[in-house]
């Protein structure tokens, strides 16, 4: 099994895509958990730091300008490089530019660095999954998945945690910014020595069909309605068990935060590491479809670690142990699902297309807060955690049902064109569209009631709600059309 896993290491293209992923990874905690640390030292007032949280919605929504990267190619370095070499320099200049703000008295700039570090960072991530949708076979996928969650996660740690220890201790935060936009430059230095990906189809000849055309090719497959359903559902079980995990080990289990801090740091951090290096290794030997089961499987047997520490007595070995197995079969849960992703993308879109349902991919983690915070409220930490096993079946049993479809598309590098209820599938993406505008809009009119421009917080609610609905009918809809296909299919 070590020579598996280094293996990994040995194979062509591996060192870029560890780069590439490290600078994809490297700016978030800047804008978000850094950057927050930041103003809590300059006592700033919560609401301010709070406001400055939304700049994360850029990764959320960056689908809505990833069509301007498939349609348009620089005039140097090629369509996927070359966006890449721009969004990363642009890094270097704001986050060193950050570098010489005071959050007391340069709110406003910090501000508007802190936009703009998000949206070229979500710009850069639209490239990079574009890159390697492009750049890796099918056999290469769960390797290339593995290798890019692995820079991704060490960029975090040195972004999040070292840069708050070397800003409290040593550097200052304004030197550490300065630091952080120099190991920006090793995304740069890659992206140099990277290989263009050879792609046999042409980019879209305009920028209407560069936001039509992506829409189109998905909806019109096989099961796409389902497959949407799978995105969102595959990691439901990991979100509910990861949203209050935190809160869950100090408050509902009495550990301290110091404790749980260096274990999900260091003990967290290893174990997603080695889960998603060993998801690599095994898909090089089973099926997409396989490995997605199997780790799914894993994925939900996992949170059982959590329950067992909410019905035993405190232990820090029994925290570790649950905390090291949950991030590795996470790890590999996560290896897997990238490799579905890029499977899923075709090359002519692909940098929409990946950025659509990376997006649809973060609605579980980033909405089932609220619910979790309900349900552990009236059912107790126990009930919670066996809950969350129990949420991860839905995902398999979608995964089941998408089985033929999966396999025709890993193994053809095509995919199954859909015959059946046009005019009903059309219904179903007519309100699915109209739902994602009012959530847009939602967002907008939260933005500006949040800076006092505008009283518009009733209104949202009610427009972030009816959004919602009109999605969920759309996707519901959808997934019953596809479901009733298949039935068709099944009988001829």
């Amino acid at each position: 099994m070590l020579k598996q896993y280094l293996k990994i290491f040995t194979q062509r293209n591996t060192a870029i895509l560890l780069l590439l992923g490290f600078a994809s990874g490297l700016p978030l905690a800047l804008t978000s958990g850094t950057l927050q640390a930041w103003m809590t030292v300059e006592n700033l007032d919560l609401k301010t730091i709070g406001i400055f949280s939304l700049v994360g919605q850029a990764y959320v929504f960056k689908f809505l300008w990833s069509p301007m990267m498939d349609r348009y190619t620089p005039s140097f370095f090629g369509r996927r490089r070359g966006w890449l070499i721009i969004t990363q320099l642009l890094l270097v200049v704001a986050i060193f530019a950050m570098g010489y703000m005071d959050p007391a008295k340069d709110l406003f700039w910090l501000a508007a660095l802190a936009v703009l570090i998000a949206f070229a960072s979500a710009s850069q991530d639209i490239v990079f999954d574009a890159y390697k949708t492009d750049l890796l076979s099918a056999q290469e996928r769960g390797n290339g998945a593995a290798v890019s969650v692995l820079g991704y996660r060490l960029a975090m740690l040195v972004s999040g945690g070292l840069a708050l220890w070397l800003a409290d201790r040593f550097l200052g935060w304004q030197h550490t910014y300065w630091l952080m936009a120099l190991l920006m430059l090793i995304g740069v230095a890659a992206t140099l020595f990277a290989p263009e990906p050879e792609v046999d189809r042409p980019a879209p000849a305009s920028i209407e069909i560069a936001i039509v055309a992506p829409l189109k090719d998905f909806f019109g497959r096989n099961n796409a309605w389902l497959i949407l359903l799978l995105i969102v559902m595959y990691k439901l079980g990991d979100a509910f068990a990861g949203s209050l995990s935190t809160t869950f080990l100090i408050r509902g289990v009495g550990f301290d935060a110091g404790e749980v801090g260096l274990v999900n740091k260091t003990l967290g951090l290893l174990a997603t590491i080695v889960g998603a290096l060993l998801g690599g290794v095994l898909m090089q030997r089973l099926s997409l479809f396989r490995a997605l089961m199997l780790f799914g499987i894993l994925q939900g047997v996992s949170n059982a670690g959590y329950w067992i520490l909410a019905i035993t007595d405190k232990h820090l070995y029994s925290m570790g142990a649950a905390i090291f197995v949950e991030n590795l079969c996470g790890g590999m849960g996560t290896a897997a699902f990238v490799a579905l992703l890029m499977a899923l993308c075709n090359k002519s879109f692909s940098a929409t297309q990946f950025a659509l349902l990376s997006a649809l991919s973060a609605v579980g983690r980033v909405y089932v807060g609220p619910i979790a915070g309900w349900f552990v409220a009236a059912n107790g930490w126990p009930l919670f955690y066996l809950f969350s096993i129990i949420a991860s079946l839905p995902g398999l049993v979608l995964l089941g049902l998408c089985r033929q479809t999966l396999l025709h598309t890993q193994e053809s590098e095509n995919f199954l064109p859909r015959i059946y209820f046009a005019r009903a599938y059309r219904w179903a993406l007519r309100l699915l569209l109209a739902g994602s505008v009012l959530v847009a809009c939602w967002l907008l009119m939260l933005i500006s009631d949040g800076l006092n421009w505008t009283p518009w917080s009733a209104m949202a609610t009610k427009i972030v709600q009816l959004g919602s609905i009109f999605c969920l009918t759309g996707i519901v809809l959808g997934s019953m059309l596809d479901f009733l296909a298949l039935r068709r299919q099944q009988r001829i």
